[in-house]
Parts: structure tokens; sequence; C-alpha cells
């Protein structure tokens, strides 16, 4: 059987692959990536991901705008070790946008997205700086966000 063909920007089918790294202070007592890390990982790409859009937090949540989100659940299935430090890729795509809520799926895998270590799902919450209580995505992050749609995810819900 031969490896899977990796991806390139022009052949991944839906999201985007964003490197990530894995330092060797990332690795467990038996080597392994710790499994809080993967999680980790995902967040700095989705993070990276977003400030490549634009969108960034400067310190002042009044002025967050779409960055003011807090997770609602996180599901995280480990697949495979991954046992050295280097460059590694997020596959990030988005599964429901909701009108203050965006799900969002991941894998971990290798830096040509040809080997899955660790996958699953996030569910974020836009909320206002000031009540903590949902409030609508803007116009432009919905715009974003359609362009990472895994092409069977649920339509917009807007």
């Amino acid at each position: 059987m031969s490896a899977p063909a990796p991806y390139t920007a022009e052949t991944l089918p839906f999201g985007e692959l964003v490197p990530v790294t894995v330092h060797f202070d990332d690795l467990d007592a038996l080597g392994m990536l710790h499994n809080s890390r993967f999680p980790l990982l995902v967040e700095r790409a989705w993070g990276d991901y977003w400030h490549g859009h634009g969108f960034g937090y400067t310190g002042d949540w009044a002025t967050a705008g779409d960055m003011a989100n807090v997770i609602k659940e996180m599901r995280v299935s480990y697949e495979a070790p991954i046992t050295r430090p280097g460059t590694y890729a997020a596959h990030l795509w988005v599964e429901k946008l909701g009108r203050t809520s965006l799900t969002y799926g991941f894998r971990v895998c290798s830096a040509d997205g040809a080997t899955t270590y660790a996958q699953g799902h996030r569910i974020l919450v836009r909320v206002d700086a000031a009540t903590l209580r949902p409030t609508p995505w803007a116009d432009e992050a919905r715009a974003i966000a359609r362009k990472l749609a895994r092409p069977e995810a649920l339509p917009d819900a807007s």
C-alpha cells in the first residue's frame, strides 16, 4: 500500500494547512508530544490564521471585536503519537457557522497533510466584551470563515 500523496494548497480538498512547530520540550517523559500540546498547537494555528487575515488582540477587549470569543466545547481524538520535534501542520476547516457560534474541525498532521496524529472539533461563541453575552459575528469574519467551509458542512445559519 502506498503512502497518501502530500497535499498542496491546490490539492487540499477543503480548509487550510497552517504550519505548527513541535519543540523538544513539548515531548513528555515517553518521548511523545504531550496530550495537552495538541490543543495548544491548534489554538496557535487558529490564531495565526486569523492574524493573517487582519484580526488580532492588541490588549483591549473593548476593541477586539470577533477575537472576543470563548470555547463552548472541544473534542480531541488522538490517532498516532508525534515522537520528534519539527514542523507539522494544523488542518483547519469550518463545519458550521451560526449567528453567534462557529464550529470548526481540525487535524494535527504532518506538514504535508498526509499523516493524521489527532483530530477533533471546537465550538466557539462570539461574545460582547462588556457583557460576556453571545453576540453576532461581523460580516468580515463570516466571509473569511466561509472560505474554510468543508463542502459537506451545514449551511450558514445567518
